[in-house]
């Protein structure tokens, strides 16, 4: 059995934000599978696939507390950190650029550094860029804002990417996802 999980925050208020790209891919892969995402526990929205034998998971725990909802789906599960991929926005890549990596470390981002503090650093990891903006630009308010119609093209493109990101690593493993996906000449903006 292997988890993916979204990173975002619950709460209609955050939908459509920078934040939430995590969810979104969760999302597309739910449409994608005819799958329903139901609350799980409380701390985490979930749906098992059982012929792909996979749990999407969609922690309702907010961000920096999301290594609390993948652990506790983890030891309920039995899924070990290698077999966890994580869905997380990334300000510091390009508007839709895809990095798919093995393990690593937190980068800043809170969210995984509570998985990272939850679970170990052995994990698999999918950043989707969302743009950092302006240098000056407070980064909190950058990643909880929504974005504009001019970007959505692009996020929508990224998502639907990164889903196929997804189910190319459940089908021919992450070196091959990696390989495929994490393409420097891989430019989303080109259509803005």
């Amino acid at each position: 059995m292997k988890a993916i999980v979204g990173l975002g925050n619950p709460g209609d208020e955050y939908t459509g934000t920078r934040h939430n790209v995590g969810f979104e891919v969760v999302g597309e892969l739910a449409g994608r599978w005819n799958a329903k995402l139901r609350k799980w526990k409380s701390i985490a929205d979930v749906a098992v696939i059982k012929d792909r034998a996979v749990v999407l998971v969609e922690p309702r725990t907010f961000m920096n507390h999301s290594g609390q909802a993948v652990h506790a789906v983890m030891a309920f599960y039995k899924i070990l950190p290698a077999d966890v991929l994580v869905i997380v926005d990334e300000a510091q890549l390009p508007l839709g650029k895809l990095r798919l990596r093995s393990s690593g470390s937190a980068g800043g981002h809170n969210g995984l550094k509570s998985v990272i503090e939850h679970v170990g650093r052995e994990f698999p990891r999918l950043r989707i860029g969302v743009d950092r903006g302006h240098p000056e630009w407070d980064l909190s308010d950058r990643v909880l804002s929504k974005f504009p119609a001019s970007e959505r093209g692009v996020v929508d493109r990224a998502i639907a990417r990164a889903a196929d990101a997804v189910e190319t690593y459940l089908m021919d493993g992450l070196h091959v996802a990696m390989n495929r996906f994490n393409v420097d000449g891989d430019n989303l903006q080109s259509e803005i």
